[in-house]
């Protein structure tokens, strides 16, 4: 082997190995490049997937909820006449809301009970309705606050009653479970 043949021989194997880190060092760069890139794509699509739930989120029915936990309204009408579940509203604006939403139930299923709802305000405006016929199966009701006509202001409300009344029951004794008091924000009522 001559001199410039030894000489070529070394240059081919240094060129090489040469191009051969190059070629690992360009293939790293485009790897942790690639990584990188998903990365920030699955990121950034997951911000987009959150960003229009939550948009959707926000577009969805808002709740003010008094009485998540059940309610016993138990009556005994000797010697009184009514019972009352009162919930203190302390002048909460309820302007805003729409509809108000409840659910009852009776513990007797040959007893007939009806119920009255009243809203009373800081300007002593008050107004009421009357379900009839409570179910012994819990039910839910879902009532438009327009139905509650005599009150005009619904910015400083005082209270909201659930009353039982001796003269719109069957029997003299009985319970009556009221639950998921709520009020609404959108109109639709079922």
């Amino acid at each position: 082997m001559e001199k410039k043949d030894i000489y070529e021989h070394l240059a081919k194997i240094y060129l090489d190995a040469s191009l051969k880190r190059k070629s690992s060092k360009v293939h790293a760069r485009f790897k942790k490049l690639f990584f990188l890139s998903t990365a920030v794509v699955f990121v950034l699509s997951g911000l987009l997937l959150f960003s229009l739930l939550g948009r959707k989120e926000l577009k969805s029915e808002t709740q003010l909820v008094f009485c998540p936990d059940p309610v016993k309204i138990n009556f005994n009408f000797d010697p009184a006449k009514k019972e009352i579940y009162s919930i203190n509203l302390k002048g909460l604006n309820l302007a805003r809301f729409k509809a108000l939403g409840f659910s009852v139930k009776k513990t007797s299923p040959q007893d007939t009970i009806s119920l009255r709802v009243e809203f009373n305000s800081i300007f002593k405006e008050k107004s009421q309705i009357y379900f009839k016929d409570i179910p012994y199966d819990w039910r839910d009701y879902k009532i438009s606050l327009a139905q509650f006509k005599d009150i005009s202001d619904w910015s400083a409300m005082s209270d909201l009653s659930f009353i039982v009344e001796e003269w719109n029951t069957k029997g003299k004794k009985g319970i009556v479970y009221l639950d998921n008091v709520r009020l609404f924000d959108k109109k639709e009522v079922k």
